[in-house]
C-alpha cells in the first residue's frame, strides 16, 4: 500500500481495507483448514485471534507501533496454539511494512526479530511442531531479509523523491523572490531618477512661469522628455512579465551605452555632467551592464535629489577583469544620505549580488563620491 494511499484515504476506506483483510485471512484459512490433519480445529478464538491481527490496522496511521506489536501478538497467538496454517499473515506484513515506511524503524526490526523466533523455535519450544530445519530457518530468515531490504530502499527512493521535490520548491521560491527583488530595484532606479528630474524641472518652471515664462517652457518639455523616458523604461523593466506572444520593448535596453541620455537629463535638471570611458572599452555581460548603469543612474538621481551639485563626474575604467565606476559631485556631501530611501543599499545590493562592492560616502575636499567595482570577466 504505497504512501499516498496512507495518506490521503478517508477514514470508510480503511475500514474496508481492514474488513478485506479479515475476510481473506478468515476466509483462506478456513478452506486451506480442509487439507490439514493434526491440528487444532478452527474454533471461536482461531477465528478471533485472525480478526484481531488486521483490526490492529485501524491502528496505523495514529500508532504504526501499536499496530504492528498489536498484530504480532494475534498472529503469533494462532500459530502457537497450533491452529490451520493459511494466509494468517497477510495483517502482519501490512503493520510491518506500514511501520518501516513511517520511519519507525527500530520498532519494526524489534518485532521481526521477535517474530523470527517465535515463528520458527516457539512452536517446538511449546512441543507443538518438529524440531525447525537448517533449511527452513534459513530460508525463512532470507525472505524476511529480503523483504525488509527491498522495503527500506523503497523508503530511501520515496525520501530521495521527497527531498528533490522540496529542493526544487525552494529553487523556484528562491528564484521568484530574486525575480521580484530584480524588478523591485529596477523599478525603484528608473522612477527615482525620472520622477526626481521631474520634480527639479516643476519646481523651475513654477518659479519662472510668470516672469520667464520661455525657460518655463524649457523646463515644461523637459518634464515632458522624462515622463516618456520613465514610462519606456518601466515598461523595458516590467517585459520580464509579458505573456508569450506579446510584443518586446522597443525601447532601448538599460546599458552603458545610454550615459548620453543621462548626460541630457542631469542638464534639464541644471547639473553639468562630465563622463569619461577608459581602458579596453567592450561590451560587458548583461548583468554587469544593467547593475553598472543602474548605479550611475541612482547615484546621479542622488545628486539631482539631495546635493544641490552644479557640477558631476562619472568615471568608467574597463579593466582586464573588473569595471570600475566612480561618480563624484561639488554639492553639500550629503548626496545619497538623506531622506532614508533605499539608493545606496539599493547600490550595493546590486554591487554585493555580482559579487563586487561599492562605497559611498563624502569626499575631503567636498561633494559626494560612489565608487563601485564589478567583475565582468576577460575581454572575449
Amino acid at each position: 500500500m504505497g504512501e499516498g494511499t496512507e495518506h490521503e484515504t478517508p477514514h470508510p476506506a480503511r475500514f474496508l481495507l481492514v474488513a478485506i483483510i479479515g475476510a481473506v485471512q478468515v476466509v483462506g484459512t478456513t478452506i486451506a483448514a480442509d487439507h490439514q490433519n493434526l491440528v487444532r480445529q478452527l474454533d471461536a478464538i482461531g477465528y478471533g485471534l485472525l480478526i484481531s491481527a488486521a483490526l490492529a490496522l485501524l491502528l496505523k496511521r495514529g500508532n504504526p507501533e501499536a499496530a504492528l506489536g498489536l498484530s504480532l501478538a494475534a498472529t503469533l497467538a494462532y500459530w502457537l496454539a497450533n491452529y490451520p496454517e493459511g494466509p494468517i499473515f497477510i495483517a502482519l506484513g501490512f503493520a510491518y511494512v506500514n511501520a518501516l515506511k513511517r520511519g519507525k524503524r527500530r520498532s519494526a526490526w524489534m518485532v521481526a526479530g521477535v517474530g523470527y523466533l517465535g515463528f520458527i523455535v516457539g512452536p517446538y519450544l511449546i512441543g507443538n511442531r518438529a524440531q525447525p530445519t537448517l533449511g527452513a530457518s534459513l530460508a525463512a530468515a532470507a525472505w524476511l531479509v529480503a523483504g525488509t531490504a527491498s522495503i527500506e530502499m523503497m523508503r530511501t527512493r520515496r525520501e530521495q523523491a521527497n527531498a528533490a521535490s522540496q529542493h526544487r520548491r525552494e529553487e523556484t521560491r528562491r528564484q521568484a523572490s530574486e525575480e521580484r527583488l530584480s524588478i523591485a530595484r529596477d523599478l525603484h532606479d528608473v522612477l527615482a531618477h525620472n520622477i526626481s528630474l521631474i520634480n527639479v524641472q516643476a519646481g523651475v518652471a513654477l518659479h519662472l512661469m510668470d516672469d520667464r515664462p520661455e525657460q518655463a517652457r524649457v523646463a515644461l518639455t523637459a518634464i515632458k522628455e522624462a515622463s516618456h523616458g520613465a514610462l519606456e523604461e518601466v515598461r523595458d523593466v516590467l517585459g520580464a512579465l509579458r505573456q508569450e506572444g506579446e510584443e518586446v520593448p522597443r525601447s532601448p535596453a538599460s546599458t552603458l551605452e545610454r550615459l548620453g541620455d543621462l548626460v541630457t537629463s542631469m542638464a534639464a535638471a541644471g547639473i553639468e555632467l562630465r563622463h569619461q570611458r577608459s581602458g579596453d572599452v567592450r561590451p560587458l555581460p548583461a548583468n554587469a551592464d544593467l547593475a553598472a548603469f543602474r548605479i550611475v543612474q541612482e547615484a546621479l538621481t542622488n545628486v539631482a535629489r539631495h546635493s544641490g551639485a552644479e557640477h558631476a563626474t562619472v568615471k568608467i575604467l574597463y579593466g582586464p577583469h573588473d569595471l570600475e565606476i566612480e561618480i563624484t559631485d561639488d554639492g553639500g556631501g550629503v548626496s545619497g544620505t538623506s531622506g532614508g530611501g533605499n539608493g545606496i543599499p539599493g547600490m550595493r545590493e546590486r554591487a554585493a549580488a555580482l559579487e563586487g562592492r561599492l562605497e559611498a560616502g563624502p569626499r575631503p575636499e567636498g561633494g559626494f563620491r560612489v565608487w563601485a567595482r564589478l567583475p565582468v570577466g576577460a575581454p572575449t
